[in-house]
């Protein structure tokens, strides 16, 4: 087992190499215009996202280089969701709060019983990795430089979609990221003997691909209250909600299917397929502000 997670280490290094040098170019690049423009913009999302990632080292929900991971894609999302007059709690800080919160709680839920089975989590806390391949998407889909690629596509006309219901396509993986969580963690707990998703047989629990009733249900609790964290900050709608809402719950399902196929054969380490569900939820939430222009107006 350790000697196929080895193996497997380079996709690890290839989540990082698409998440943070993106994500670090982003800030450097909105610090600076921000700091011109209007400093307090720049200071306060820099401070508050410094602030969060050495809360997390502290409280062992990361170590030092998943801290500085969290750090600078928080700072990116909280970039790429200033809305003048300017207010913190009015950015995608409240939505990376929420998924560090459920995370950190579901984690700890159960740690001796998990500890046990052998599926608890580091004491040290999340990698860097790990950090990428949970939150990278959302900054990446959030990004101005993405955003106006949408906005200048042919699926979107000016007047149906606004930038920052946009954000949905990143809230919608941040709700899948603390649905993941939430549902691994739970389940192992609550859940009793899981089944696999692709077969409905009995496994054990941590096994990849496995399902649980109790687990399935938190994960679509968690993603619900990341989406609706997230609506609340953006002063978003309904239709920010749902779609957010629906993209999490599907890249949990998601998820669960490369558990059962690619993962459980070797093919895909556990970063990479954390990081395709993102992706997948993040893609689910675009074909529904693509496809559904009467719910837009709504």
């Amino acid at each position: 087992m350790l000697e196929g997670k080895s193996k497997l280490a380079w996709q690890s290094k290839l989540v990082l190499l698409m998440v943070l040098p993106f994500a670090g170019a982003e800030v450097v690049l909105e610090a600076h215009w921000w700091a011109v423009q209007a400093t307090p913009v720049a200071t306060w999302t820099v401070g508050l996202s410094v602030l969060l990632g050495l809360v997390t080292w502290k409280l062992r929900a990361a170590n030092p280089r998943g801290a500085i991971a969290g750090a600078a894609i928080t700072a990116c999302l909280m970039f790429s969701t200033v809305i003048i007059p300017y207010e913190p709690w009015h950015t995608a800080l409240i939505p990376v709060l929420a998924v560090a919160v459920l995370a950190f709680v579901s984690t700890l839920l159960g740690r001796g019983k998990k500890e046990h089975l052998g599926t608890a989590e580091s004491r040290h806390g999340r990698s860097a990795s790990q950090v990428a391949a949970n939150l990278g998407v959302a900054a990446i889909v959030s990004s101005a430089s993405v955003q106006s690629m949408f906005i200048d596509s042919r699926w979107f006309t000016q007047d149906s979609l606004s930038p920052m219901l946009l954000f949905s396509l990143g809230l919608a993986a941040l709700a899948e990221a603390a649905a993941d969580t939430a549902s691994s963690e739970v389940g192992q707990v609550f859940g009793g003997l899981p089944r696999m998703i692709t077969t409905l047989r009995k496994v054990k629990p941590g096994t990849d691909g496995a399902i649980s009733l109790a687990g399935t249900l938190a994960g679509v609790v968690a993603a619900a209250l990341v989406a609706a964290a997230g609506t609340f900050a953006l002063r978003g709608g309904r239709t920010m909600f749902a779609i957010s809402w629906a993209g999490g719950v599907f890249g949990l399902l998601f998820d669960s299917l490369l558990g059962a196929t690619l993962e459980e054969r070797g093919w895909l380490n556990n970063d990479l397929v954390n990081f395709l569900s993102t992706c997948s939820a993040a893609g689910f939430a675009l074909g529904l502000l693509a496809t559904m222009p009467v719910f837009l107006k709504g």
